[in-house]
């Protein structure tokens, strides 16, 4: 059974951008477990993986959001975000600052 087209797409993202992954990687698990000091870090490297993880959603769902499989584009772009958020469950977290 074929890959769905989301999977490989984020296949493609960790293919084409392996260092800033995997240098974001142990940032992030360390940021989640509550090291407070790996603040600074998390959202500066962030900023990169998000604006990398964005561009690789923007070809996924490329020329769907006109016409009529718009709707389609949008539940893509969902599963794509769910399938990055099972690898870094604090992506939304990213550049968002609390005192």
């Amino acid at each position: 059974m074929a890959a769905q087209k989301y999977n490989q797409y984020y296949d493609l993202l960790w293919e084409n951008n392996k260092e800033v992954l995997d240098e974001f990687k142990p940032i992030h698990d360390a940021f989640a477990g509550g090291d407070t000091n790996q603040e600074e870090a998390f959202h500066s490297v962030g900023i990169k993986v998000v604006d990398k993880i964005r561009d690789w959603d923007r070809r996924l769902c490329a020329g769907m959001s006109r016409g009529q499989f718009s709707q389609y584009s949008v539940k893509l772009s969902e599963k794509y975000w769910d399938r990055v958020r099972k690898d870094f469950p604090m992506i939304d977290e990213v550049g968002v600052r609390r005192k």
